[in-house]
């Protein structure tokens, strides 16, 4: 007679669990990927249980060296995963079982699935945060590397995807340092709010085994143990953090990768790629196309829908524990996964890119950038309002634009027909170059400016 796979609640319900639940409940083929941290959590708590006195020495001495010989198979690749032990915790104990015998019944104590699997997920999410971090950071050093190169190269700066003023390409790519650093900080703040340890809380009420709580959130690298074991259990709070912070890093991104798309096409050419960063057609010949920055813009909605996922999941949720929970883990690996690979890409289209730097100095002088430039120049130095200026300003644009003139092409004589008082000396404001380096106020786009602001990066980012 064939012995009947027995489930740890076989005693309890009668008959075998449907196979389309065991298969639809069953999470192994996502959680597997907690098996060091439910190992170590597993480690930890037994030593803390063999402290307490709440189990004898030699078994847990048993139960440590079984989980260990397990971390060997499953990093060896021998360990075998089974759908019908559902999850990664009875997958370890039922193997846990065949090697140590009964005394792996005693493991489990004083604590619950509930307690086991959240612990798990936080360490993960932990580590995971802090491997994010550095991807971030290793993308802010390559715009830091980049922008060195170019603090004097001027590009036309747009709004409405219009030229507007003269900028240093710099400049430009420091304001994506900017919102990484806003994207690293928010990762950050997430360890610190996620830094409590939820082992002990059990199913939702605690427990009556005198347990040391102290000691196993220390031991997990935790800075202390959670104060309220419901919330505990059913708290999913870090999951949304780290999924909404990896939304919003995919967004800029995905505004980087736009950026990139749109200052490579035909219509700008104002930066290039190396080839290893690009990809052909199957029936032009001539195309190479920036496949990469696509994907990083496109997989951003992959980010947005994992975190409204698990919103959505979370939302109507009653207090403590439910099977709705099992599905946070796939969606925070997904949302990693894609993140990492986003941020990979990133990095190399930055090491593999080049800026035109004639085509953009010919655009910056395109579209009358140093239009402002001139009325400020009519306030600074000729006393007239800003609206006066700026009247007048416009009106020379007019001028330039029917004449089919850029602004550094007309005549100090023609320049006077728009206001009488003007010398020589207002010819410099039409140079795009001097227009740039004007704007040194904190935080513009001056070549010193942009200057001091790659050593202040290069300081905060070691």
């Amino acid at each position: 007679m064939k012995n009947k796979i027995k489930t740890v609640w076989s005693k309890r319900l009668k008959g075998n669990t449907s196979k389309s639940f065991q298969r639809i409940g069953s999470s192994i083929n996502t959680d597997k990927r907690l098996y060091k941290q439910d190992i170590l959590a597993s480690t930890i708590h037994t030593q803390m249980l063999v402290k307490q006195r709440i189990i004898p020495s030699d078994i847990g001495k048993k139960i440590i060296k079984g989980l260990k010989k397990i971390k060997s198979l499953i990093d060896g690749g021998k360990f075998i995963f089974e759908e019908k032990y559902e999850d990664i915790h009875l997958n370890i104990e039922k193997k846990l079982f065949q090697i140590i015998g009964p005394a792996a019944g005693f493991m489990h104590t004083a604590r619950s699935r509930n307690d086991q699997v959240v612990t798990d997920f936080k360490l993960w999410v932990k580590e995971s945060t802090k491997d994010i971090i550095k991807d971030i950071s290793s993308t802010m050093k390559m715009i830091i590397k980049k922008s060195e190169k170019h603090c004097d190269t001027v590009m036309p700066g747009f709004t409405h995807l219009k030229n507007a003023q003269p900028i240093s390409f710099a400049h430009y790519l420091l304001a994506y340092y900017e919102m990484l650093k806003r994207d690293k900080k928010r990762f950050e703040n997430n360890l610190n709010l996620l830094d409590e340890s939820p082992l002990g809380s059990v199913a939702l009420s605690g427990t009556s085994y005198k347990i040391d709580r102290n000691y196993t959130a220390k031991k997990l690298g935790f800075k202390k143990p959670t104060d309220n074991s419901i919330d505990s259990v059913s708290d999913r709070d870090f999951a949304i953090d780290f999924l909404y912070a990896a939304a919003v890093c995919a967004m800029h991104l995905s505004r980087l990768a736009e950026d990139f798309i749109i200052l490579n096409s035909d219509a700008y050419k104002l930066i290039e790629f190396n080839d290893s960063v690009l990809t052909g057609s199957s029936i032009m010949p001539q195309k190479k196309n920036p496949d990469p920055a696509e994907l990083i813009r496109g997989r951003v909605g992959i980010n947005y829908g994992k975190l409204n996922s698990i919103l959505t999941i979370m939302k109507g949720l009653p207090m403590s524990y439910f099977k709705d929970l099992q599905d946070d883990k796939a969606l925070v690996f997904d949302g990693y996964d894609t993140l990492k690979d986003s941020l990979t890409m990133s990095c190399e289209l930055l090491d593999n890119l080049k800026a035109s730097k004639e085509k953009m100095y010919k655009m910056a002088n395109q579209g009358f950038t140093t239009a402002t430039d001139f009325a400020d120049y009519l306030v600074k130095e000729k006393k007239l309002s800003f609206r006066d200026s700026y009247n007048i300003s416009s009106s020379l644009v007019n001028f330039a634009e029917k004449n089919n003139k850029t602004l550094d092409q007309i005549s100090l004589k023609e320049l006077k027909k728009f206001h009488k008082d003007l010398d020589k000396k207002v010819l410099r404001i039409f140079d795009v170059n001097f227009s740039m380096n004007s704007k040194n106020s904190y935080g513009g786009t001056s070549s010193n400016n942009v200057k001091k602001m790659i050593k202040k990066y290069k300081k905060e980012i070691k």
